[in-house]
């Protein structure tokens, strides 16, 4: 008699290699750096030459206002590239666009404002066209169970820059001209233009290409498809119309009339970033089980900032709610671009996204524009209580909405050892 045979082996699943490894996401993760410092940067350096006296309010605000009237009309047309075209493709015209935009507004200084305007707007649209071309491209260099965790790195690293580079590029001011500051930020957007992997992506063949408005309607048809996108979306826009732009307003005049120090305005945005940052560094190790409904859920968290300055509350209780606040955008923001670049149509995802940065980002100016005749009507507060409220009513509606709980069609299979939400 023969003996049996033995049982196969089956060999353990390989374990994924971690990003740092990752030679392709390093590559990408430091172009979106680069493009996210070199957006950083520019206001912050124009606001240095305002204070050198190279540079008037009038101007800096004619130069601001051209970067986002580049950024808005650029960002549909980018996300339209993005999928008609090389994600990689797109990525490096616009950063490059941007890089040789950026020394035209140092030529521009003390000598063509006209000039200094055309060339920021320039610099908007080569930041409105790769954002949407930036989220495609992660979804192409990065697999599906590690995008999570790239989302969170790149986050990280926004917050880094935000919370690190106000004092050094402050501290090589002291060195270097603005125009020299300028320059910096060009090489950046070099940078984020020449770094980034190539894709995946397969240019369709030419008979399916139409007009640019067509194939953007095609992207919003999609976005329809998706009622958690289209209910975070208008909780995303709410909250950045209201509660940002009447923080942003307010914050340094509360600071500065009932406190009677900038302290306070300084101790709140850096507890805001502190508190991002921890937010990041949380959803890159652990995913909530209802991602949508916690993601909903700290977007509302934003709501605890105005509510904080609205109150006569000891200045610590306003820098606890700014880190409140910055720790809820963060588990907001990962799964929502995470989710985003899980369900939607690949074929169609720049033109998403770009449909994401349009309104949450486009609608900002417009908050910030109606503030003044706001506070003029209803004074700080009837404005920050409105806003407040808004910020937490928003989300809360949002999560109703079908598909919400989870951002997704489907609900997420449980862990095969029944334990709770998986470690990244």
């Amino acid at each position: 008699m023969a003996a049996p045979s033995a049982p196969p082996i089956v060999p353990p699943p390989a374990e994924q290699p971690s990003l740092l490894r990752d030679t392709a996401f390093l590559r990408l993760w430091c172009g979106t750096t680069a493009s996210g410092l070199a957006t950083w940067a520019l206001p912050f350096v124009l606001g240095l030459a305002v204070l050198d006296r190279s540079l008037g309010a009038t101007g800096l605000g004619i130069l601001l206002a051209a970067r986002t009237a580049g950024f808005l009309a650029a960002v549909p047309i980018g996300g339209v590239l993005a999928d008609r075209h090389s994600r990689r493709a797109v990525v490096f015209w616009s950063g490059a666009a941007a890089a040789a935009a950026t020394p035209l507004i140092a030529t521009g200084q003390g000598r063509s404002m006209l000039l200094m305007g055309a060339a920021a707007a320039v610099v908007g649209a080569g930041q409105g066209a790769c954002r949407p071309a930036y989220q495609a491209l992660t979804a192409e260099v990065v697999d599906a169970a590690r995008r999570r965790q790239a989302n969170a790195a790149t986050s990280l690293s926004v917050r880094v820059t935000t919370l690190l580079a106000p004092g050094l590029t402050a501290a090589l001011a002291t060195i270097l001209s603005t125009r020299a500051l300028l320059l910096l930020t060009a090489l950046l957007w070099l940078v984020s233009a020449t770094v980034p992997p190539r894709g995946r992506h397969r240019t369709p063949p030419a008979p399916e290409r139409e007009s640019v408005l067509a194939e953007f309607a095609q992207g919003v048809r999609e976005a329809r498809r998706h009622p958690w996108f289209l209910a975070g979306l208008a909780a995303l826009t709410t909250v950045i119309a209201t509660g940002y732009s009447a923080t942003g307003v307010l914050l340094p005049l509360i600071s500065r009339d009932r406190y009677d120090t900038e302290a306070v305005l300084t101790a709140a945005m850096t507890a805001y970033t502190a508190g991002a940052l921890a937010g990041a560094a949380l959803l890159a190790r652990r995913s909530p089980r209802n991602q949508g409904w916690a993601a909903l859920a700290g977007l509302a968290c934003y709501g605890l900032a105005p509510l904080s300055l609205l109150l006569p509350v000891p200045a610590l209780v306003v820098a606890g709610a700014y880190a409140l606040a910055g720790l809820g955008i963060e588990l907001f923001n990962v799964p929502w671009f995470t989710a985003i670049q899980r369900e939607v149509d690949p074929r169609l995802l720049a033109r998403v996204s770009s449909l994401d940065f349009l309104l949450s980002y486009g609608l900002a100016p417009l908050g910030l524009a109606l503030i003044a005749p706001a506070l003029d009507g209803f004074g700080p507060t009837g404005v920050l209580g409105a806003c407040a409220v808004l910020c937490f009513l928003a989300p809360a509606a949002a999560a109703l909405a079908p598909t919400a709980r989870h951002f997704s069609h489907e609900a997420p299979r449980p862990p095969a050892n029944g334990g709770g939400p998986r470690r990244g």
